[in-house]
């Protein structure tokens, strides 16, 4: 079977982190010419080795570290705004510098990631994709992560803007909301934890490395060609509505 994207310059950022990590595993199965973006510099000189990319560490709440990024993605034809700060703070311990931070992360950096590679590939002529990754707390938020959520929201607005924008050039521009994927949190997670979460999905499974990454190959692909400004979700029904297992 054919690689779907053999050749095809894709960069990631956040790569490092699990939902990333098995993002750039899926794009290196199909051929793609990958550059992977993160703040850890071991672990991303490590995965780069492993996929034959190119790695560029690069802090995005830096102004340096920013234009970096920003140097990276120039040129590529598919970019996953992946990169993302999910700290769990109680509302009373969550400071202006807080909020700045997850800002300057979760929204601030794929708006200029998003602005720079669509202007490369406008002047290339190129068609490119942009896949955002955005998470179920967009539209189902819970506590101690009321920042966090509003991010998510902000990039989900951001993807319907910016595919409207970009759509002239044949640029286009969706959203993946990856479901509860154990260890893709900062803080480790208990079985206990696991199994309450595992309960609240209609589908009765947690997310393994096969499913938001295909989501993401295929919007990135030529199958998705006539889809943009659009959010799915990969989450086995859990922010479809309220859901109750089977006593």
């Amino acid at each position: 079977m054919p690689e779907r994207f053999a050749g095809t310059r894709v960069a990631v950022t956040g790569a490092c982190g699990v939902i990333g990590t098995w993002i750039a595993k899926a794009f290196a199965r199909e051929g793609a010419r990958l550059t992977l973006t993160d703040v850890r510099a071991e672990p991303l000189a490590a995965l780069a080795d492993r996929l034959g990319a190119r790695a560029v560490v690069a802090d995005v709440t830096e102004p340096d570290g920013l234009a970096a990024a920003g140097d990276a993605v120039r040129g590529c034809e598919v970019l996953v705004n992946n990169a993302a700060l999910y700290p769990r703070t109680p509302l009373a311990e969550t400071t202006p510098d807080v909020v700045r931070r997850l800002f300057d992360v979760n929204v601030v950096a794929p708006f200029e990631l998003t602005r720079q590679a669509a202007a490369a590939m406008i002047d290339a002529g190129v068609a490119g994709r942009i896949v955002n990754i955005s998470s179920g707390a967009a539209v189902r938020p819970g506590p101690t992560g009321s920042v966090y959520a509003a991010t998510k929201a902000a990039i989900e607005s951001l993807t319907r803007s910016t595919a409207l924008e970009l759509a002239p050039a044949g640029i286009r521009v969706n959203a993946v909301q990856p479901g509860f994927a154990p260890g893709s949190e900062v803080s480790d997670l208990s079985e206990d934890h696991v199994a309450t979460m595992r309960a609240r999905i209609p589908l009765g499974r947690t997310s393994g490395p096969e499913d938001a990454p295909e989501a993401v190959l295929w919007l990135a692909s030529d199958a998705a060609g006539f889809v943009t400004g659009t959010t799915v979700a990969v989450d086995g029904g859990r922010t479809a509505g309220e859901w109750k297992a089977p006593s």
